[in-house]
């Protein structure tokens, strides 16, 4: 068994149309279609300009309704948000700083509990502070913890967030996922890392991460503990930025000093986002199961926007809900160029 470089395939794809914008003559329109190096799905990338990066009506956000029923804001949470039987979490809730973890009234899987990130409504990026991002996570590994040792049956360990519409909910709030379905973009991964491994006898993670910093041309910066990097065939319309921790299997691996990495990373790509108006996101935190070396700890992070804010017209189409099929309007290399200077200073 040997290792190989990792294949990064592209198809090159032309329209041609009769533009009204050049007084109807002839324009080619290129776009690609990627396919995954590790699952092998595809993903269609073209510079479209439909959707673009907005601000949002915070002021309008504090003044909804919606503001006023809140069941994550104080004291509303407190007799609106379910507990857990004292044999889960003792206490039913388990708080840090302002986090507050308590079980998802509707939940999807055994355990799903909800982390309320902060006691305010609306926090733009700018009060994701490095205190909140790290009670949050700190609660969130520290219940995924606990219900592995509950339940080890349960094999698959996720944090999930869903940060301001279109993504989520207004209120900054996280979600962990323990179950034994992990949803088909992990489970594909995982078994795409396990046959991997199998096959050439390398941790695909860590070969991508040594073939990315070969190229150049997305790998975005080694922290100490984990590589970041444009994924070659991204699945969010505005690109994702991925952080591989590859020595990180498990969720009985991930110690304090990698949630402290972790939330310093996302400080960075913060500070990127509010350069580039990007206030809307969906990020997942995955963990493979304990007891293997294929799969890696990886987050994947995805800016979301709307297509049309007034009309609340989102980002997403037939393309992604019907097909399955990821779209995405900004190419990894150009995002990998925008996104690097952010880092300079924190990288190794």
């Amino acid at each position: 068994m040997h290792s190989r470089k990792i294949e990064l395939d592209i198809v090159e794809c032309e329209s041609t149309i009769c533009d009204p914008r050049e007084d109807f003559r002839a324009a080619v329109q290129k776009f690609q279609v990627r396919t995954d190096p590790l699952t092998k799905r595809t993903c269609h990338i073209s510079r479209f300009g439909a959707i673009r990066p907005q601000k949002l009506p915070f002021e309008r956000y504090e003044k909804s309704p919606s503001a006023v029923s809140c069941p994550f804001c104080p004291p509303m949470r407190d007799r609106a948000t379910p507990r857990y039987a004292d044999s889960v979490v003792r206490g039913g809730r388990v708080a840090r700083g302002e986090a507050l973890l308590v079980p998802n009234l509707y939940p999807y899987d055994v355990y799903n509990p909800v982390t309320i990130m902060t006691r305010n409504h609306v926090v733009p990026l700018a009060g994701l502070t490095e205190g909140v991002l790290r009670d949050a996570f700190s609660l969130s590994v520290e219940f995924l913890r606990t219900v592995k040792l509950l339940d080890p049956s349960l094999r698959y360990h996720i944090v999930v967030w869903n940060y301001m519409p279109p993504g989520g909910l207004v209120h900054p709030h996280q979600q962990c996922i323990v179950t034994s379905c992990p949803g088909n973009q992990y489970a594909g991964e995982l078994r795409a890392s396990e046959s991997f491994y199998h096959l050439h006898g390398v941790n695909y993670w860590v070969e991508l991460v040594e073939e990315e910093k070969k190229t150049g041309e997305r790998y975005i910066a080694r922290l100490s503990a984990s590589h970041w990097l444009a994924p070659f065939a991204p699945l969010g319309v505005l690109g994702d930025i991925m952080g591989i921790f590859p020595d990180v299997f498990s969720i009985g691996d991930f110690s304090d000093a990698h949630i402290g990495e972790l939330v310093s990373a996302l400080l960075i790509i913060f500070r990127y986002y509010a350069a580039n108006d990007i206030h809307s996101f969906n990020a997942s935190l995955f963990f493979g199961p304990a007891g293997q070396k294929s799969f890696s700890c990886h987050l994947r992070i995805s800016p979301r926007a709307f297509l049309d804010i007034e009309d609340g017209t989102g980002d997403l189409n037939f393309y992604q809900m019907l097909l399955s099929e990821p779209v995405s309007g900004v190419f990894p290399e150009d995002l990998c160029k925008s996104v690097k200077p952010f880092f300079i200073g924190e990288a190794v």
